[in-house]
């Protein structure tokens, strides 16, 4: 399929101009931060709209509670820290104050996955997806590149009811997708046509996904790929549609296997149409400090391990 990158950019950079785009569009955002806002981009908000942004400090979980306030006030708050303090450490507010409200808030997970690199197991947020999807009403969301993160925010801000958690990363990770693209919540994006395999991935994954196909049509596999920005609600029909089509699947993600967009998909298979489904992402421990792409190597995070996965998968028919 050979995609071409523009260039290599953190999908928190794209969460920021949607944030500050949304902004401008709609007097009722308000964005809340916690001490780190220039880490999160929330800084392209927070400049241009001063009277509208709120530093809450270290203090999430309260961030969350203000969220409920402010949504219940008629605002469309927006909080954004580092994924695991963003969803771990304040799950109790989020699950009462946010979704059981069923109240119009989005969360903003940064450095999300293994890539955010030397910041150690204490920051990479590696169970996110698990502990968010399981919330009733919640809207999973997980932008593979700047430009879709953009549109992703966009998305949740004006087009989606309840509560809303967008995952994205810290590292420069390559931009390809089209920027004249059509983003709908739930929906998957298929980026190439394959007969042999379907690669589903979500995340900075996707384009290792696609590269995958590329090593593996060099093999003569055809691999199609699916790009599952939205993991709840996850998009059964094209889940479904793709195991008819190939009989075989992979899964990829940046995220514990067990909880995660793995399991989302093999849930949707296995009371529709069981086939051989090979899975790709951390499996049961947590991560350690060092560089993105030797952290992507020793976890088999990579595009050749994508591929691997898939000559087992087809080997599973």
């Amino acid at each position: 399929m050979a995609l071409v990158a523009r260039e290599l950019i953190p999908s928190r950079t794209g969460f920021g101009k949607g944030l500050a785009e949304a902004g401008a569009l709609n007097p009722k955002v308000v964005g809340l931060g916690a001490d780190i806002t220039a880490s999160v981009s929330m800084n392209l908000f927070a400049e241009r709209f001063p009277e509208r942004f709120f530093s809450m400090g270290i203090a999430e979980q309260n961030c969350v509670g203000v969220a409920a306030g402010l949504a219940l006030a008629g605002k469309i708050p927006v909080f954004s820290t580092y994924g695991v303090f963003a969803t771990i450490r304040t799950l109790d507010q989020i699950r009462i104050s946010l979704c059981y409200n069923n109240l119009h808030a989005i969360i903003g997970g940064a450095h999300a996955g293994i890539s955010v690199g030397p910041d150690g197991a204490t920051h990479q947020a590696l169970e996110d997806i698990a502990v968010m999807r399981v919330l009733p009403n919640m809207t999973v969301l997980s932008p593979c590149d700047a430009t879709q993160a953009r549109l992703c925010t966009l998305a949740a801000i004006e087009n989606n009811d309840g509560p809303a958690y967008i995952r994205f990363g810290r590292e420069a990770v390559p931009d390809f997708t089209d920027e004249n693209q059509t983003f709908e919540i739930g929906k998957a994006q298929l980026l190439a046509k394959g007969t042999d395999v379907t690669l589903m991935a979500t995340g900075h994954l996707v384009w290792e996904a696609c590269q995958a196909a590329d090593i593996l049509a060099l093999q003569g596999i055809s691999a199609q790929v699916l790009n599952f920005h939205t993991i709840k609600p996850i998009d059964k029909a094209a889940i479904i549609d793709a195991a008819k089509s190939t009989r075989a699947v992979v899964t990829a993600e940046e995220h514990q296997l067990m909880g995660g967009f793995g399991s989302a998909i093999a849930e949707v298979l296995v009371m529709n149409y069981p086939v051989p489904v090979e899975m790709v992402g951390i499996n049961d421990m947590f991560g350690e400090s060092g560089k993105p792409h030797e952290l992507m190597l020793k976890y088999k995070l990579t595009a050749v391990d994508i591929a691997m996965a898939a000559e087992r998968a087809i080997q599973r028919k």
